[in-house]
């Protein structure tokens, strides 16, 4: 064997070696203890709970006392823009312009703002960019593309839901709606008319929310899994879920819940609730979008806090308008670190960079923690390709986490794009 073709041996194999998919599990997860209630103290609260809880309800029924949508058709269909980039679908084919004129012209947006009918949504539900249930993807074959990153998943919205009703598709099957914090396209078939009289009967100014997450509720049958952070108007004993008859009128329901899994609302905000909640949430699937009902980083942390009657907007950008902003982007990395423990308050700050964000939850070892829904660690192999080490759900870790992978791309890593911290019971 000449020299030649054993360097050619040893190429191919350091390539492949390189290019093979492997998920390690990152160092954070055995260094840092992954039960929430071991980084609590008990002095602990939130200033203004109350406050904070009446503007959350006030916001969550916002859409039925006070019916307008204000956004604009152009924001209403950003979602258009997609037409002019590389978009697959879920048997990775390319989206052709007849795909997407398709859609648009199902989307009848000649027809914005005119239905403005008041509804309630009836089942945990997607709200898309579209009027389909077809995926869209970015080039599927680049690392942090393809499944589960659904450019069609918008968001998803829970059950017992105030919405209004922009308009209808042409196809009559979906409905433009707007809650309190998201917009988009949800089905016909999830939704239900309100009234006066049910408007009145449901606002029973007394609030209960779910306080574990994925349990069942049931009236003779099976109604629908419930997701942390879900609310229930209560009349003496007995909880409202609504329903809805066969011309899509919505009626009230009242059903029994099991006093475990559900709380006066606002859950006072302490070690023992915080606990209590965080550990429903760490370790949960990563669901981008909410797509089949898990989370990704910004419903996880709108979650957390509506149970303690914090309202949050639902996308991480939006969410930086909530409470304090301090700007930490020109710092150096080690000044990032020292900054957000000496200024950060645990279990009450959120920490932004671009596309994700993560709750604050204090310090061990001089090394800020944080709680947060993740897809993986960016990693770079043989010729600077790209890829991920895949994580896929909600832990606890550094900032820095997943550093010590041989394959960790430190050009541009998680610490080095934080911009920002936001202190949520402190105003901006």
């Amino acid at each position: 064997m000449n020299l030649k073709t054993v360097f050619f041996i040893i190429f191919i194999t350091i390539f492949f070696s390189a290019c093979v998919h492997k998920n390690v599990q990152i160092s954070d997860l055995k260094d840092y203890s992954q039960n929430p209630k071991n980084y609590l103290s008990r002095n602990l609260n939130f200033n203004n709970q109350q406050k904070e809880d009446n503007y959350f309800n006030k916001k969550y029924f916002s859409v039925w006392t006070n019916p307008k949508i204000s956004i604009s058709k152009k924001v209403a269909t950003w979602g258009f823009d997609y037409k002019k980039r590389e978009i697959y679908l879920q048997n990775f084919s390319r989206a052709t312009k007849q795909w997407f004129d398709k859609q648009i012209e199902n989307s009848n947006f000649d027809e914005f703002k005119k239905a403005s009918k008041k509804a309630i949504v009836i089942k945990n539900s997607a709200l898309k960019v579209f009027p389909t249930i077809q995926m869209m993807f970015y080039n599927p074959y680049k690392a942090g593309e393809g499944f589960p990153f659904d450019y069609n998943q918008n968001s998803q919205i829970k059950i017992n839901t105030p919405i209004l009703i922009s308009h209808f598709s042409k196809d009559k099957a979906w409905a433009f709606i707007k809650s309190a914090s998201v917009f988009g396209w949800i089905k016909v078939d999830n939704i239900a008319f309100v009234d006066k009289n049910f408007i009145k009967e449901f606002m029973t100014n007394n609030y209960y929310i779910a306080t574990k997450d994925k349990f069942n509720i049931y009236d003779n049958f099976y109604i629908e899994k419930i997701q942390l952070g879900t609310i229930f108007p209560k009349k003496e004993n007995r909880y409202i879920v609504a329903k809805k008859d066969l011309n899509h009128n919505a009626y009230i329901e009242y059903i029994s819940i099991d006093t475990k899994n559900i709380d006066k609302k606002p859950l006072i905000f302490n070690a023992k609730n915080i606990s209590k909640v965080a550990s429903q949430l760490i370790g949960e699937q990563y669901g981008w979008g909410g797509i089949f009902n898990f989370r990704d980083c910004s419903s996880f942390t709108q979650d957390f806090f509506s149970v303690f009657g914090k309202y949050l907007e639902r996308n991480s950008s939006k969410q930086l308008n909530n409470g304090r902003y301090i700007n930490i982007k020109n710092l150096t990395n080690q000044k990032k670190k020292e900054f957000i423990i000496k200024n950060a308050k645990p279990f009450k700050t959120l920490i932004h960079l671009p596309g994700h964000i993560m709750l604050y939850i204090g310090s061990k070892k001089d090394e800020p923690l944080v709680m947060h829904n993740v897809w993986g660690v960016k990693t770079r192999v043989f010729f600077n390709t790209k890829g991920r080490n895949i994580i896929g759900k909600n832990i606890i870790s550094t900032l820095d986490f997943g550093k010590e992978l041989q394959t960790y791309d430190d050009t541009k890593n998680v610490l080095d794009k934080i911009e920002s911290i936001v202190i949520l019971d402190e105003k901006r």
